[in-house]
């Protein structure tokens, strides 16, 4: 990068100044990695702190039976298919319920397209799981799947999110929105939700007071132009509702130990190459850089890796997600070693260990409970310390 462009990039974050697209691919093309995770530690800092948010939750995926046949998607399966399923409402209420003893907070779900299913099993699997765990907040269904219930429903968005926050819906889950550029989106999705209705889904939620996180997979066949046009779609939808609570790029994942039909379901990784540790970290520095109106970044360690997800607490993220446990959308994919789940004290732990701040929190980030700042590190390196791989 030219030493006048990096100053006055420098000088625009320091000063506060929204960032423009211009300034978004110049970030990206810069090959100071330094730099960029000292800009956005700053701009982190500014807006958190050292303070690193978690929560205590538990995913869910009631099935993963879909109609749609995404080019990256590992999970979906398809009616008849060895490995289909499709949980029993009882199911689903045990599997949340094996968590109790742990003070679960939030109940993450996501599902697939099920062709068959009917809507009317939605709203009574939420009412179900909020009369085991009343106190437990649901947050599911990405924007995909609230237009997929519109299309088997016959209602609208509007009755539908009404009937869902009715059965306890507390916010929807970011997800559905891969890469919002048609250049890219019509070589790797496979269902009828873009940028439009996924953008009106949203804002519907939002003006319904929900807070929701929105998302970037990130790391395929896409250019670092097409993450720059994604943040700011979303930063100037932002702007109007102020109803995203977080920001969370995914990584993309290769099938590399797919099920036991063996079966490769990934179509385009034969011509991809995954996101490296240090493309990861430039993409949260930058879009933390890009995003001065959504207070939080998270890194979803699953997809990252615990080292990886580290070191992104010093490029712009304050957030770690939570316990996760048992993340079959990534777990159908990957073979690198992330863990199914880890406890709040391991979470505490990898914060510590870390120099930061842990910060318990709830679906709608609200403080849980803050805990002890992280020790010195003469401290730390008086005794020996995990080693998180």
């Amino acid at each position: 990068m030219d030493a006048g462009l990096k100053r006055e990039l420098e000088a625009k974050v320091y000063a506060g100044e929204r960032l423009t697209r211009e300034d978004g691919v110049a970030l990206y093309e810069s090959d100071d990695l330094t730099w960029l995770g000292r800009l956005a530690h700053h701009k982190r800092t500014e807006l958190n702190g050292e303070r690193v948010m978690f929560n205590v939750n538990r995913h869910l995926n009631l099935t993963n039976v879909c109609s749609a046949s995404c080019a990256y998607c590992s999970f979906q399966r398809k009616p008849g298919e060895k490995d289909a399923y499709t949980m029993r409402i009882d199911e689903a209420v045990r599997k949340a319920k094996e968590m109790e003893d742990e003070q679960l907070t939030e109940l993450h779900i996501v599902n697939g397209l099920h062709p068959t299913l009917p809507w009317r099993y939605y709203p009574k699997v939420l009412r179900e799981l909020k009369a085991a765990l009343p106190n437990v907040k649901l947050k599911c269904f990405t924007a995909t799947e609230v237009q997929w219930f519109e299309k088997i429903s016959g209602l609208s968005a509007d009755e539908i999110l009404d009937e869902l926050m009715d059965a306890g819906l507390e916010s929807l889950t970011g997800g559905g929105a891969e890469i919002f550029d048609w250049e890219v989106r019509q070589h790797i999705v496979d269902h009828a939700c873009h940028w439009e209705d996924w953008s009106r889904i949203h804002a519907l939620a939002h003006s319904k007071g929900m807070k929701t996180p929105a998302t970037m997979l990130y790391g395929h066949i896409e250019e670092p132009r097409h993450r720059v046009d994604h943040v700011l779609r979303l930063r100037e939808l932002q702007d109007e509702t102020g109803g995203f609570a977080v920001f969370i790029p995914l990584r993309y994942q290769h099938d590399f130990v797919d099920s036991a039909d063996g079966k490769i379901r990934n179509r385009i990784q034969a011509r991809t190459t995954m996101a490296s540790p240090a493309e990861s970290l430039k993409t949260f520095a930058v879009s933390r850089l890009l995003f001065d109106n959504v207070p939080h970044v998270k890194n979803f360690w699953v997809m990252h890796g615990l080292s990886v997800a580290q070191l992104s607490l010093n490029f712009g993220v304050d957030d770690l997600d939570g316990s996760v446990v048992e993340y079959k959308i990534t777990h159908d994919a990957d073979s690198y070693g992330t863990p199914n789940t880890m406890h709040r004290e391991d979470l505490l732990h990898l914060i510590w260990d870390a120099g930061f701040q842990p910060v318990e929190r709830d679906t709608r980030y609200n403080v849980v409970r803050e805990y002890d700042r992280a020790p010195s590190l003469a401290q730390r390196r008086a005794e020996p310390q995990q080693v998180w791989a």
